[in-house]
C-alpha cells in the first residue's frame, strides 16, 4: 500500500511555500493578484520535450494557457497561482484569494514526500509538455539542484478505433469487461506486447491472439528444452523491452526457466 495518500488541497502551504521562494529568487513574478514563473529565467525550459518555441504556443493553447493573458511578460510563461472570479474555488493566500496553477500542486507534492530530487517520475506522452517541462522549472527553480528527475519514462498514448482513449470521449475498454472473457494472464500479455513509450490501439483480434498466446506457454511449462534467459534480461534491461521479452519466453521450453520468467513477467503460475 502506499506510504501517503496525498490530496492537493491538503498542500495549500507546501505550494504557497514554494511559490514565494521562486518569487524571492526572481524566477516567478506578480501582477493583478496571479503568479507566473518566468520562462526566460530558466534557459533549460524545453529541453524535455524537444519543441520548438512555436510547437509550444501551439500546445499552451490547446492545453489552456492563456497565450494572450495581458499580465505575461512572455505568452509561454505559466500560472503558479490564478487570482479567482467570483463563484470559482479559492483560497486565501498573499497575493489574491485564488488557486494554484496545475503545474505547482504535482511540484509541491512530490518534493514534499520524495525528495528535491526523485529516480523515476512517469506519466502519459502527452503530459511532456506542458506539465512535466513546467515541473521541472518549477522544482529545480526552488531547489537550485539539478536534476529534478534521473530518468523520466513516457507512456504511449493507447487509441480505440482511431481515436485516444479518454474519459471525456466515453472510449474506454474497461479491465472489469475484459475480465469476464479473458484470465488475467491474457490481459497482463496483451498489455506487456506493446512496449511501454509507443502508441497503440486496442483490437479485440489482438486480444485473443493474446490469449491464445498465454494459453500455449502455460501448457508448456511442463516440457522440457534449451532456454535464452540472458536474452530475456537483456531484454528488460534495454528500456524495459517487454514485447522482445515475451518473443523470447515463446521460445523458452525448459519449464522451471519459462515459470520464472512468467514470474518477473507478473504472470499467475
Amino acid at each position: 500500500m502506499p506510504d501517503h495518500y496525498v490530496k492537493a488541497t491538503d498542500e495549500l502551504k507546501t505550494m504557497q511555500q514554494i511559490i514565494r521562494q521562486l518569487l524571492s529568487s526572481g524566477f516567478a513574478y506578480e501582477k493583478e493578484g496571479n503568479v507566473y514563473f518566468d520562462i526566460a529565467k530558466f534557459p533549460a525550459y524545453g529541453d524535455l520535450s524537444k519543441l520548438s518555441r512555436g510547437e509550444m504556443y501551439i500546445i499552451s493553447q490547446e492545453r489552456g494557457n492563456d497565450v494572450h493573458d495581458p499580465f505575461k511578460r512572455d505568452p509561454l510563461d505559466f500560472l503558479l497561482w490564478k487570482k479567482s472570479t467570483p463563484g470559482e474555488p479559492a483560497w486565501s493566500s498573499p497575493w489574491s484569494d485564488g488557486r494554484p496553477g496545475w503545474h505547482i500542486e504535482c511540484t509541491a507534492m512530490s518534493t514534499k514526500y520524495l525528495g528535491e530530487q526523485i529516480d523515476i517520475h512517469g506519466g502519459g506522452a502527452d503530459l511532456i509538455y506542458p506539465h512535466h517541462e513546467s515541473e521541472i522549472a518549477q522544482a529545480e527553480g526552488f531547489s537550485r539542484k539539478h536534476p529534478f528527475v534521473r530518468t523520466w519514462m513516457h507512456v504511449g498514448m493507447v487509441y480505440y478505433k482511431g481515436e485516444k482513449m479518454s474519459k471525456s470521449l466515453g472510449n474506454l475498454v474497461w479491465i472489469k469487461e475484459l475480465a469476464k472473457k479473458y484470465s488475467a494472464n491474457a490481459i497482463r500479455y496483451y498489455l506487456l506486447s506493446h512496449h511501454y513509450r509507443a502508441a497503440w490501439e486496442y483490437r479485440d483480434e489482438e486480444m485473443e491472439r493474446a490469449a491464445q498466446t498465454i494459453q500455449e506457454l502455460e501448457r508448456r511449462v511442463g516440457e522440457s528444452d534449451s532456454v535464452p534467459e540472458h536474452e530475456f534480461r537483456d531484454a528488460l534491461s534495454h528500456d524495459l523491452n517487454t514485447p522482445f521479452a515475451l518473443e523470447v519466453m515463446q521460445k523458452t521450453k525448459n519449464p522451471s526457466s519459462l515459470h520464472a520468467m512468467m514470474k518477473i513477467m507478473g504472470f499467475q503460475t
